[in-house]
C-alpha cells in the first residue's frame, strides 16, 4: 500500500469536514473511494416533522373519521403524536450518545428548553462523532433512545414539543 494510514485519516477527516459525499484518490497503484454522508449541522440537520396523518386510521379503519377524537389515547401513545409535537430523527445510521464525554453532563434532557442549532446529541458512524442540533426551539418531551444504543436511519430520537 503506498498510502499511509495517517494519510487516510487525514482524508476521512477533511471529508468528514467538508461535507463532500464521495471523494476518489489513486496514489501508485493504491485507489481508495471514500463515500460519506454530509456533516449534520443546523441547516442540514435531521428533518424534524409530525408522523403522518394516515398513521393512526389503520387502527380504527371501520370509522376513520371519529378516531381522533374518540381515541386520543393510542395517539398521545405514538411519539410526536401529540398537538405542537414534532420528532428529531437520525439523520445515519450509528451509535447514539446523550453527552459528549462519557463523564459529562448529557446535552439535554426532559424538560429542558433548546434553541434552534442547540446541539442534541452526537451520533458516531465509521469513527466520526455527528453533532445532531434542534431545528426548531422547544421543550425535550421524550428521549426515545438510550445512550450507547444503535440507532437507525430516520428512527426518532426526541420528541420535541412547543
Amino acid at each position: 500500500m503506498d498510502m499511509d494510514l495517517d494519510k487516510i485519516q487525514r482524508l476521512l477527516e477533511i471529508v468528514a469536514d467538508s461535507g463532500m459525499a464521495e471523494v476518489k484518490v489513486e496514489e501508485g497503484d493504491f485507489k481508495l473511494t471514500v463515500r460519506s454522508t454530509p456533516k449534520v449541522e443546523a441547516n442540514s440537520g435531521p428533518v424534524m416533522m409530525a408522523p403522518p396523518q394516515a398513521a393512526p386510521a389503520p387502527a380504527a379503519s371501520a370509522a376513520p373519521a371519529a378516531a381522533p377524537a374518540s381515541a386520543p389515547a393510542p395517539e398521545a401513545a405514538e411519539p410526536g403524536s401529540g398537538a405542537g409535537e414534532s420528532l428529531v430523527l437520525a439523520p445515519i445510521v450509528g451509535t447514539f450518545y446523550a453527552a459528549p464525554s462519557p463523564d459529562a453532563d448529557p446535552f439535554v434532557s426532559v424538560g429542558d428548553r433548546v434553541e434552534v442549532g442547540q446541539t442534541l446529541c452526537i451520533i458516531e458512524a465509521m469513527k466520526l462523532m455527528n453533532e445532531i442540533q434542534a431545528e426548531e426551539a422547544g421543550t425535550v418531551k421524550q428521549i426515545l433512545v438510550q445512550n450507547a444504543e444503535p440507532v437507525e436511519y430516520d428512527q426518532p430520537l426526541f420528541v420535541i414539543g412547543q
